[in-house]
């Protein structure tokens, strides 16, 4: 009996000695299982803190872009509406001339707004009311919007604001900035009066809706004689319009210049911007005017 005894304990002592180098064997791949886990959990740690650094850095970024678009940096000189530096001592370009279109959206608004593209200028375009209470006239409007440009306030069926009662005269304001609201989204900044005429409850309704109001220093496209486009570019980029009782230049730093949604003003209007450039002059970034809301 004792003959195989030994053997049997030597069996029971091998069969022991594997099973615990299959434990042992066993941890040490867990062991590696969960170093392995581990590491991979502390890079999708290391690469989501890098993703959340570099969206805060863009939207750093772009809350910068944003504030430097809204930071406004000239102002509309009440007396004359010409186009001043808020603050001369910051080094503001005061070369600069502001390009306005009355009487939009009729036939070459769309037009005038890729040609400003083109040439990389910018101008308010003053809508009428009555241009925008059809279907076509609010998708040029949103167009034109989507353009980048900014939109303006012209009342609604142009009437002289001086021959109508105070309620027909908010009625004629209100109305369009209501309905440029509904179709852009957001209400006019800047107002212009037909014919410039205001009255002192139109600019209290202006002011009221938190618009700039503005007239013009010089503009020429409504003149018999310049209703022709080489005519009207000489005399928009000299400032002069002899034809039009204008026999001086009336082009100076801070020009406000009226233009028209008008034929012969659309086939000027890209000679006209690189004229005033061969100038000295700089197409004024309206959103950089200071208006009641910025």
């Amino acid at each position: 009996m004792r003959q195989y005894i030994l053997p049997i304990l030597f069996v029971f002592a091998l069969f022991l000695v594997a099973c615990s180098d299959q434990q042992t064997s066993n941890e040490t791949a867990d062991e590696k299982k969960d170093e392995a886990a581990n590491q991979k959990e502390d890079a999708n740690e290391v690469e989501e803190q890098q993703e959340t650094k570099e969206e805060q850095s863009q939207e750093t970024v772009k809350n910068e872009e944003i504030e430097e678009v809204e930071e406004p940096l000239y102002q509309v000189e009440a007396e004359t509406s010409s186009i001043i530096p808020l603050d001369k001592n910051v080094g503001t370009n005061e070369n600069v001339v502001l390009l306005t279109i009355d009487d939009v959206p009729e036939n070459n608004a769309i037009k005038m707004a890729e040609t400003l593209k083109e040439h990389d200028a910018s101008a308010i375009f003053f809508v009428n009311g009555h241009f925008i209470n059809t279907d076509e006239g609010a998708e040029k409007l949103k167009k034109i919007h989507e353009m980048g440009f900014p939109i303006g306030n012209h009342t609604y069926s142009h009437l002289d604001l001086t021959t109508i009662s105070e309620e027909e005269q908010t009625e004629e304001i209100v109305s369009v900035s209501d309905r440029v609201e509904e179709i852009i989204g957001e209400r006019p900044k800047f107002f212009r009066a037909p014919h410039g005429k205001n009255t002192e409850h139109s600019k209290e309704v202006v002011k009221e809706e938190g618009m700039a109001l503005m007239n013009w220093t010089y503009g020429y496209d409504y003149f018999k004689p310049y209703m022709n486009a080489e005519k009207l570019k000489q005399a928009m980029i000299t400032g002069e319009g002899p034809e039009a009782g204008v026999d001086y230049s009336l082009l100076k730093p801070g020009a406000n210049l009226l233009m028209h949604d008008r034929e012969w003003t659309s086939e000027a209007l890209g000679d006209i911007i690189e004229g005033l450039r061969e100038e000295g002059y700089e197409m004024v970034n309206p959103n950089l005017i200071q208006t009641p809301g910025n």
